[in-house]
């Protein structure tokens, strides 16, 4: 693609960035077919292709966004099929990352949408005001059908459906500290413990920790840790989203310092799309970019992690069939594809693979909540081709596509790690049925 960015233009190190992903799309539209915004609505603008088009013109006429421009990219879910797809190596991440930014700056939202993205930033990373919040839904659901019925409001109602009826009690694990390896220690690794995933499902991070503690491996939870930014960085709030990396940078560097670290290990695969980033993200910051580079080789996701180690036996056989729901931000994000099905079926499992794995479900961090219609047909479609798997239990290794999947499915949906954790000798996630021999 030609591009005719001024040499003033290309002195903003960011927009040098662009300029460079621009250059080397070829409008060949093979994106087109994997983007789940085109496959649902086909529209040429809610293409991959299509945005690009938008961005370049935005920037290369260094003018603030329009109406326009945010609606389409407000659509895209940051799922990456597209990267998936695209032969020419297009960085679409990196692009639309930054035109976010750019509406960040210079666009003004209407008032509602204003409000709810602020509330969404303010609440959502923070784990006690999540926690408040989501215990408070249950009287804010009297007013759901006031808020679907206003113009501007319906992302409010979106997020009251998506609450759970419970909000599980906060985990130990969730608080610093050192979880001792059981027997010989072969390793020692820090634990993403997160924002939403322990308020909404403290068990992923309990089993995690309960499995790796047996496998040897020694797992800190490190003081000053945070949310990795990824809620408030797909919403273009770059520097609040710079802030959290920063923060986590420090804290895990810490740990380096006192005693090395093997990995860091993260259970949210959308956490871990971001982290792997952090290197990227803070390359013009000099007193982090060699740290956050670090930060981002050490990251690893837990069924990257577990591929390292020499597994035992299992401790019983489930032979239950699984469904697996390979998450855009594994898949497409951390091109992590083998190890999590073969892990399953190393420990007993019988891995299905739904149809149309590559499209999202339509979770994509705050997406459901501020696009519902987009995110409910996807949902849909997802829910559908996975329960034609017949399978017993769904697994996948993302929290947002966990709380996504499970507002239609019928079938009960767990974390990968989950279900290894009971095969090598862990409890059984609550819900699962019993394994039996197929």
């Amino acid at each position: 693609m030609q591009t005719t960015f001024t040499p003033a233009q290309l002195a903003d190190p960011h927009v040098a960035e662009s300029e460079k992903i621009l250059r080397k799309c070829v409008h060949c539209g093979f994106c087109t077919a994997t983007c789940p915004t085109y496959v649902t609505l086909g529209n040429e603008l809610d293409s991959p292709r299509g945005r690009i088009y938008l961005i370049k013109d935005m920037l290369e006429n260094g003018r603030p966004a329009d109406k326009e421009t945010v609606t389409h990219i407000d659509r895209c879910l940051s799922c990456l099929a597209c990267m998936t797809t695209c032969p020419s190596g297009v960085n679409y991440m990196h692009l639309v990352d930054h035109a976010r930014a750019h509406i960040e700056e210079t666009y003004k939202r209407p008032l509602t949408d204003r409000a709810v993205r602020a509330l969404l930033a303010f609440v959502l990373p923070y784990p006690s005001r999540f926690r408040s919040a989501l215990k408070l839904a249950k009287f804010g659901r009297l007013f759901s059908g006031l808020f679907e019925a206003v113009p501007g409001l319906q992302p409010m109602s979106a997020m009251l459906k998506l609450a759970p009826a419970e909000v599980p009690p906060a985990s130990p694990v969730a608080t610093p500290g050192r979880h001792v390896a059981a027997g010989e220690k072969r390793g020692r690794v820090a634990i993403l413990t997160g924002c939403a995933q322990p308020v909404l499902d403290p068990g992923i991070n309990e089993a995690t920790v309960s499995l790796l503690n047996r496998l040897g491996s020694e797992v800190v939870v490190p003081e000053g840790e945070g949310c990795c930014g990824a809620l408030v960085h797909h919403m273009g709030r770059e520097e609040q989203a710079l802030a959290f990396a920063r923060k986590n940078v420090d804290a895990w560097m810490k740990l380096v310092d006192q005693g090395g670290l093997d990995a860091i290990i993260i259970t949210a695969s959308g956490c871990g799309t971001t982290i792997k980033d952090y290197g990227f993200m803070l390359r013009l910051d000099p007193a982090y970019a060699e740290k956050a580079a670090r930060v981002s080789a050490l990251a690893k996701d837990i069924t990257e992690y577990l591929c390292t180690l020499d597994l035992p036996e299992p401790a019983i056989q489930p032979g239950l069939a699984v469904a697996y729901h390979s998450a855009c931000s594994m898949q497409h994000g951390q091109k992590i594809t083998r190890q999590p099905k073969e892990l399953l079926t190393r420990a007993g499992f019988v891995v299905r693979e739904p149809r149309e794995g590559h499209l999202c479900c339509g979770s994509a961090g705050t997406y459901n909540i501020l696009q519902p219609e987009i995110s409910a047909k996807l949902r849909d479609r997802k829910v559908k081709n996975i329960e034609a798997t017949g399978a017993a239990v769904i697994a996948t290794g993302n929290i947002g596509c966990i709380t996504q999947i499970a507002s239609a499915a019928k079938m009960p949906i767990v974390h990968t790690v989950e279900l290894l954790d009971w095969a090598y000798g862990g409890k059984k996630p609550a819900g699962v049925p019993e394994g039996r021999k197929l």
